[in-house]
């Protein structure tokens, strides 16, 4: 099968919708489909893989992490690779990459389908502010409603976003259909050698939180925690790896709470190296977010053994729910400050739970196992069979 990926962010970017691209893009060319991808230029190097097509870009203003294609160009390379007579086209971004994504199949009588990646209603306040968030919601809403119906079917990361999906007056097929992790991600990374070079002591406890520094995360949350940890582990650190426009009033927060001393920004890592190594150092993976979709980060983190606490909302809940490997807190700072201490003080607790959160990975999320069910929804589009 020829598959046709579009998307307005992809690698070098790093964050939810690029690591799920990337991760059923390899698996997919493991099972033998050809799989090319249109997405936004960010530096002059060339991929080395040729089925990557990169489209000239300009920074998104306020936010110039992310990119916003030049049309003329993106419709261009899709056109060029809807050339190669594809079998269906897979949108990620409801932005310029769906409308050329829909053009294009629309023209070539292509099944389209799309991924719902983000709670869009949840993060336009954080972005627009003079939007009232009510009025904001209702915009989200009607926009994604008209997009998702004019596909052939979506993709919803989780359950919740699926419900949340109907509830928006959706009509048109809806297919759960999780990331899941690539081998790889269980590839035991080095936590000793990681706190050596980052000047961690061995014993120190160490709480990690993996993601962009972005304002819908909830980081604040985490932060303003800290003290009441503290206050039954002096000497905790929490390390935020990520970047994002929420970063420079995440460190003033920091400052403001009196715990900057325990909390360091560390950026990003390399996800095949670093990254690994930075999960496998922690005691306990913390987690606060209330919008995330999936939640990627959670099963990163217990692939290397590290146990969760979190807070189970939308897309974390089906990863969070059968607590294995995983503390469940409550929506309140002092509550969950309760948790993540008392877990820091059970050394046996916490090395049960790391084995039994890496078990529970591998046995129920496997990238390659989600792969095989995305190529049967390809196959059913294909021959017009209608879902089950």
């Amino acid at each position: 099968m020829r598959i046709l990926k579009v998307s307005d962010v992809y690698f070098p970017r790093v964050n939810g919708v690029s690591t799920s691209i990337e991760t059923f893009r390899s698996d997919l060319l493991a099972l033998g489909h050809e799989v090319f991808l249109t997405a936004p230029a960010y530096t002059a190097a060339a991929d080395a893989d040729t089925r990557i097509t990169r489209v000239t870009s300009r920074p998104v203003p306020m936010d110039p992490e992310d990119r916003i294609m030049n049309w003329k160009a993106l419709n261009s390379a899709v056109s060029r690779t809807g050339g190669e007579a594809v079998d269906v086209i897979h949108i990620h971004t409801p932005f310029l990459a769906h409308y050329a994504g829909l053009r294009l199949a629309r023209a070539r009588r292509i099944p389209v389908i799309a991924t719902y990646h983000t709670l869009f209603e949840e993060y336009l306040h954080h972005y627009v502010p003079l939007l009232p968030r009510r009025l904001g919601r209702g915009v989200a809403r009607r926009f994604s409603r008209s997009q998702c119906n004019q596909l052939d079917a979506i993709v919803a990361p989780s359950r919740a976003m699926r419900d949340a999906l109907l509830a928006y007056g959706v009509s048109k097929r809806i297919e759960v259909l999780p990331t899941g992790l690539p081998a790889e991600r269980f590839r035991p990374g080095d936590g000793m050698a990681f706190r050596q070079r980052h000047g961690i002591a061995a014993d120190r406890p160490l709480l990690l939180f993996v993601g962009r520094a972005a304002h819908e995360k909830n980081i604040g949350f985490l932060i303003r925690m800290m003290p009441s940890v503290l206050r039954q582990h002096p000497d905790a650190l929490l390390l935020v790896a990520g970047e994002g426009p929420a970063l420079n009033s995440l460190q003033a927060l920091a400052v403001h709470t009196g715990a900057a001393s325990s909390i360091r920004f560390m950026g990003y890592f390399n996800r095949d190296t670093e990254l690994q190594d930075c999960y496998r150092a922690a005691d306990i993976f913390v987690f606060a977010s209330l919008t995330e979709t999936q939640g990627l980060v959670l099963l990163e983190a217990m692939a290397q053994g590290v146990p969760v606490v979190a807070i189970a909302r939308m897309g974390t809940v089906d990863i969070l729910a059968p607590e294995l490997g995983c503390l469940h807190a409550p929506e309140q700072i002092e509550g969950f400050a309760a948790i993540v201490a008392g877990l820091l003080g059970n050394t046996q607790k916490r090395r049960l739970m790391g084995v039994e959160a890496r078990d529970y990975a591998q046995r129920c999320w496997s990238s390659r196992v989600q792969a095989q069910r995305l190529v049967e929804l390809y196959s059913s589009l294909r021959s017009g069979a209608a879902p089950d």
